[in-house]
């Protein structure tokens, strides 16, 4: 592996467990791109912002070095998934009129990726990489996650994950900035949704890996003191950060 592979072995809980991003993230970008011929996504997984992609674009190519978290992506007419690393996405040059990277951008070769976007928009195109952090559901329930996040699993985050808890900030990002939209993810769950979630994280698949343990189980204990009925569904929300850039005109 040249890659940071974090999620391959829990691949279907990802596909199952990981909220959507909000449509209207999708169509700001798709306004701001010089046209809407062709997006690659890059480190796409199962493809969740591909398919936001899908609705504003003649043509996705969404690539993903994984193999197993491609296999758990639903098949869509617009999008074309290929298994490749983001120093390599194998499109013409000039040819995109927008590349993506959701919650992605952290794991990757910077250098490489920036390298491959420039060659591959074209002039004017649009470069977008975001991310999201801790949710927000209620008080109580939120200084649990909160514990958990810092405390119980936190040793096991990579490093690579200040640079979610900074919304990107702290990624550098040479291109000519644009201003990110003020958008907001959300789900409506259970305690079991939120449970695979939850299981979704990379430090909780390394912390059952060296401990042997789940450490979910006695946080939905605790949990279910404050949440309600366990399929009582609440309102989970994620503030998205990220970065816009956008290529010279000529």
């Amino acid at each position: 592996m040249t890659f940071h592979d974090h999620f391959s072995s829990r691949a279907s809980i990802y596909a199952r467990a990981r909220p959507t991003y909000p449509p209207s993230l999708f169509a700001h970008l798709a306004a701001l791109s010089p046209g809407r011929n062709l997006a690659w996504d890059c480190g796409t997984g199962n493809g969740q912002a591909a398919r936001g992609l899908a609705a504003h674009f003649s043509r996705v190519v969404a690539t993903d070095p994984s193999a197993p978290q491609l296999a758990q992506a639903s098949s869509h007419p617009k999008i074309e998934f290929r298994l490749a690393e983001e120093r390599d996405c194998a499109l013409p040059a000039l040819s995109v009129d927008l590349v993506t990277a959701a919650q992605a951008a952290h794991w990757f070769d910077l250098e490489a990726f920036y390298a491959e976007a420039r060659r591959v928009l074209r002039p004017g195109g649009v470069i977008a990489i975001w991310c999201y952090n801790l949710m927000s559901i209620a008080p109580g329930i939120d200084d649990l996650i909160a514990h958990f996040y810092a405390v119980t699993v936190g040793p096991f985050w990579p490093p690579q994950r200040k640079h979610t808890e900074a919304g990107y900030q702290t990624l550098p990002f040479p291109f000519p900035e644009l201003p990110f939209p003020a958008v907001i993810m959300e789900q409506h769950w259970g305690l079991e949704e939120l449970a695979a979630y939850l299981r979704s994280w990379s430090s909780v698949m390394r912390f059952t890996e060296k401990l042997g343990t789940d450490p979910v189980e006695p946080l939905l204990r605790d949990l279910l003191a404050v949440w309600g009925a366990k399929d009582q569904k609440r309102r989970v929300e994620w503030p998205l950060g990220g970065r816009i850039g956008r290529l010279p005109w000529s």
